[in-house]
């Protein structure tokens, strides 16, 4: 089976699949992320995170600016 990058719009409590496809790409560290496995995202920036540790680096980011 192909692996297809998926195209997600990120809701409060979940997500729904636009594009159909296996994983999404981490925004802060680019490691794929299956979508089993998509647990962390932010609804506002529209981004996926492979772990809180990428989920908190981002948090940290945005409360310096």
């Amino acid at each position: 089976m192909t692996k297809k990058l998926a195209k997600i719009k990120y809701l409060p409590n979940n997500f729904k699949i636009v594009e159909q496809g296996d994983y999404v790409i981490c925004a802060v560290s680019s490691k794929k992320i299956s979508l089993e496995n998509l647990n962390y995202w932010n609804v506002d920036l529209q981004e996926p995170y492979f772990s809180y540790v990428e989920a908190s680096k981002k948090k940290e980011e945005l409360e310096k600016d």
